[in-house]
């Protein structure tokens, strides 16, 4: 495992992250708690939740295996977020200073902690002044309730708006983003890639597999009914969508051929690659199992040529079809140091 530094900060995490959003649903405590020590055992150190996760369920087992596991336990460094509706009174959604700290602090209860290491906003929202939010992060912050502060979820303009106010009031600035970001999936290099460079945040991937589509399960065609997220009815349709699109299968084509060559599974190939973007800190694995973690924990050991990047890269480039996207448009930001029309 190798390790890297979180966004602008001086604190270090392992590049490849848990998540553990099926802790307490799909996956039970017995089964989060093996997976949560053969992550730390093979080198992790950075735990992802969230306070909806399982209904809050997912903190409580992170805490109890955190108090049984002390010394394992000590190396993590802890991530959690709020946004999401935790009941049905209005106030009890949002990231308005109310909210929030009510969140924070059933955090930390579930936890069995006095200190998140990290605290994420889970997304924006148009009622809070971002002020407000910011503010109680800060404070957060200077009471020593957390760490750090991040973002889920932000578009570009969100994210400069967001720290942008944090630089003018002199407030703890973030350090993070943890956006949707995978081979089938690079519309965050549209701007928000450059939003997050440009303010110092390092990206943390969630879905790096594509929702199992980049570990090569599935067949052009053949539409699973059983033992699938996408057999739900409600699914299907995001499922037939890109069985349809033949850039999908042109991506998992070059994904497997590169695997091939390195005798590795698809979905360390596409881990691989992430790794390789220089805006990445770390990257979030959802292990439902146990075996799914430990068949995708060798990605951090891969090194992909420059020529397998160049051939991923192209094939799974992100569509600038549109202005201000487009070939043009997006070459006119750009200026040559050697001058000319």
């Amino acid at each position: 495992m190798r390790y890297r530094t979180l966004g602008t900060s001086g604190t270090v995490v392992s590049e490849l992250a848990l998540g553990t959003m099926t802790f307490g649903a799909e996956t039970d405590e017995t089964e989060s708690c093996a997976i949560l020590d053969r992550y730390v055992d093979g080198g992790g150190t950075f735990v992802d939740t969230a306070d909806v996760y399982a209904g809050g369920r997912s903190e409580e087992i992170i805490g109890r295996w955190m108090k049984a596991e002390a010394a394992r336990a000590d190396r993590v460094v802890l991530t959690s977020k709020a946004r999401f509706p935790t009941s049905d009174d209005p106030n009890d959604v949002g990231v308005s200073r109310r909210h929030l700290a009510r969140a924070l602090d059933a955090s930390l209860r579930r936890l069995g902690v006095d200190h998140i290491d990290l605290y994420q906003l889970h997304a924006w929202e148009q009622v809070t002044p971002i002020e407000e939010s910011l503010r109680f992060l800060d404070d957060a912050i200077r009471a020593g309730k957390i760490g750090y502060y991040g973002f889920s979820n932000y578009t570009g303009w969100q994210i400069a708006t967001a720290a942008g106010v944090a630089a003018r009031h002199g407030w703890a600035p973030p350090v993070t983003l943890q956006p949707q970001y995978n081979l089938l999936s690079r519309g965050i290099e549209l701007e928000i890639v450059d939003a997050a460079s440009e303010t110092g945040l390092g990206i943390l991937p969630w879905s790096p597999l594509a929702g199992g589509w980049l570990t090569g399960k599935y067949q052009r065609g053949v539409l699973p009914t059983t033992g699938n997220r996408y057999a739900k009815p409600q699914d299907q349709a995001a499922r037939e969508e890109r069985d349809r699109d033949d850039r999908v299968w042109e991506i998992l084509d070059v994904l497997a051929r590169v695997a091939d060559s390195h005798s590795a599974t698809q979905g360390q190939i596409a881990l691989a690659w992430l790794l390789s973007r220089p805006i990445v800190t770390s990257v979030i694995l959802g292990a439902r199992t146990l075996d799914q973690l430990t068949q995708n924990l060798p990605a951090s050991e891969i090194e992909l040529s420059d020529t397998e990047r160049e051939e991923l890269d192209r094939v799974s480039a992100p569509r600038f079809d549109e202005y201000p996207y487009s070939g043009w448009a997006r070459q006119d930001r750009h200026r040559p140091l050697e001058g000319g029309r």
